[in-house]
């Protein structure tokens, strides 16, 4: 499926902002695989997919991450 919006890469002030994790809480639950992981834009440099941050938001506590 196409859209006409591009999938924007967030950085975790803006994840944060949105989901109200804490950052511990953020990279646990990655860990846990039960929030989605973030993608490398740079050799320091990390975002999160904001489809995947919307995802996640419409059920947070049934959220399972992709493992592929």
């Amino acid at each position: 499926m196409q859209t006409d919006t591009p999938d924007r890469i967030l950085r975790i002030k803006t994840v944060l902002e949105r989901t109200g994790l804490s950052r511990s809480t953020m990279y646990r639950k990655m860990q846990n695989g039960t929030f989605p992981r973030n993608v490398q834009i740079s050799t320091r440099c990390a975002g999160w997919r904001e489809s995947a941050i919307a995802e996640w938001l419409k059920n947070p506590m049934f959220y399972e991450a992709d493992v592929s």
